[in-house]
């Protein structure tokens, strides 16, 4: 199995997995002399080995993650950089938006409010950095379907 396809197949197992949790708890409690829609025991034996098959595709990614060498970085490495890189971008778009902003002012006694930070110049950087977080995702989607798991 792809690295790409087991990333898939975590995210449904997520997905299954969170979607018991509902049925479970829709399941705990009845009204005297009713019987819930689905046996809860039945419902705890699948949340159990669909735990279990999740635990172990995600064991087998993160082994993957942190064996498989992308140049002189791991992919656990490349997949912090691009987590790095968004937070980053996000936060330097915010002080560029916030620097941006412009007050009216209606006589020449209002207070004057300016930016303290060059919107051309953090642009610049955001824009670098944007650049190098597309070439990061690509090494790791390249990676994701070309790496077997083990």
């Amino acid at each position: 199995m792809k690295l790409a396809e087991a990333l898939q197949v975590r995210k449904d197992l997520q997905i299954k997995v969170d979607r018991l949790r509902f049925r479970i708890t829709s399941n705990c409690t009845v009204q005297e002399g009713e019987e819930p829609s689905e046996n809860p025991k039945e419902l705890l034996e699948e949340l159990d080995r669909s735990c279990a098959e999740l635990e172990d595709i995600i064991s087998k990614i993160n082994i993957a993650n942190a064996v498989v060498k992308i140049g002189e970085l791991t992919l656990t490495e490349l997949i912090s950089k691009r987590q790095i890189l968004n937070k980053k971008i996000s936060i330097l778009r915010s002080a560029i938006d916030s620097a941006s902003e412009i007050a009216d002012r209606v006589y020449k006694t209002d207070i004057k409010i300016l930016p303290t930070i060059s919107v051309k110049d953090t642009q610049k950087e955001v824009d670098r950095l944007s650049k190098e977080l597309r070439e990061t995702e690509l090494l790791i989607q390249e990676s994701n379907w070309t790496t077997e798991l083990v």
